[in-house]
């Protein structure tokens, strides 16, 4: 199996970086995404990425699942109109354990590319402030970090609330986190959803400058509804993937009422159906 291949039909695939499809048909490589550890539980919209690294992992390559304890009490700007609350340490632990917790029903945690779980609050918490602004801040513009989408939307006269010092340097710390991985875990490829390109390009950047090395990027397209309404929100909320919070059966009707239009786009999403299976179903319906 083909990884880009896959994805591609899938329509799973919004940018990529020149020369990742090479790098990955070399042999087996490390690529990490990145989990918000906002609440115990993932919801659907995370299913995305979590299918991603599925993907990844069945095309013989080892998927590692980052777990925010240190961006989490940072809070990513990305697609945000304003500043969110920052949780405290003991919130975080416990979020934490529940998303390592679903995690292990996607992925293969053992055999030659077992999947790996890491946590960036463990190779932040003793890094100082003056060490971070010296060791990395002073790598990166702050011309380059400007032109950003993510911090130009939060610049714009529009935007009210503007965008603090915390916010900003998120695309470093996060940046930081793909420098950490490509050199203790030899990991070359970050993926997450298309409003993280920024950020991850900045990763590829502090790996040519400080590692002296090439990573890549690859990033999959925000799911929308045909309707227009925000996909895995409903009246009551969020769907998510914990029981306790959305009952299986809120989870079976959200996929049952799913439009026509839509779930020929989610079948090839959020199954592992092959594509002549997918477009058999798809040309019978």
């Amino acid at each position: 199996m083909n990884f880009i291949e896959e994805m591609t039909w899938r329509g799973m695939i919004h940018d990529i970086m020149p020369g990742t499809a090479e790098a990955l048909n070399k042999g087996m490589c490390s690529g990490y995404i990145g989990f918000d550890p906002t609440a115990d539980s993932l919801h659907i919209g995370s299913l995305v990425q979590i299918m991603t690294l599925v993907h990844f992992q069945r095309a013989g390559h080892k998927p590692i699942a980052l777990v925010g304890g240190a961006t989490g009490m940072v809070g990513d700007p990305s697609g945000k109109s304003q500043e969110r609350n920052l949780l405290d340490k003991e919130t975080l632990d416990h979020n934490i354990n529940g998303v390592r917790e679903q995690l292990t029903h996607f992925l293969d945690f053992d055999g030659p590319n077992a999947a790996e779980l890491v946590n960036n609050y463990d190779w932040f918490q003793n890094m100082s402030f003056l060490d971070f602004i010296r060791d990395v801040g002073k790598h990166i513009s702050v011309n380059y970090m400007m032109a950003k989408d993510s911090v130009k939307k939060r610049l714009s006269a529009d935007a009210k609330e503007g965008m603090s010092f915390t916010e900003f340097t998120y695309q470093l710390v996060q940046g930081y986190d793909f420098l950490h991985l490509y050199r203790t875990l030899d990991c070359t490829l970050q993926m997450g959803g298309s409003d993280q390109w920024g950020n991850i390009t900045t990763g590829t950047e502090l790996i040519r400058r400080i590692g002296g090395g090439k990573g890549y990027a690859m990033t999959c397209p925000l799911i929308t509804k045909a309707d227009g309404t925000k996909f895995g929100k409903t009246e009551g909320g969020n769907i998510w993937l914990d029981a306790h919070r959305t009952s299986p059966y809120e989870f079976y009707q959200y996929w049952l009422n799913t439009s026509d239009e839509d779930a020929a786009k989610y079948i090839k999403i959020f199954t592992l159906l092959d594509q002549p299976t997918i477009e058999g179903l798809i040309q019978a319906h």
